[in-house]
């Protein structure tokens, strides 16, 4: 298996925060932002992912917790 990077893949070069189906695929049950190493997301577009789930958090389009 090949670890490449899911944005590199499909060529996704911004991500959006208030696309939020995108983003839950990479927060964990607990609303946590799963780690590079389980999503094979490069650093670059890590960063972009992690700005954009906190964005979309403070927002309200995202919970910050789960019960």
């Amino acid at each position: 298996m090949t670890k490449s990077c899911y944005f590199c893949q499909q060529k996704i070069e911004n991500i959006d925060y208030q696309d939020t189906d995108l983003l839950n695929q990479f927060i964990s049950g607990q609303a946590k932002i799963i780690s590079p190493k389980r999503t094979n997301v490069c650093a670059r577009h890590q960063r972009k992912l992690s700005k954009a789930i906190k964005k979309a958090r403070v927002m309200g389009l995202l919970p910050f917790t789960r019960k």
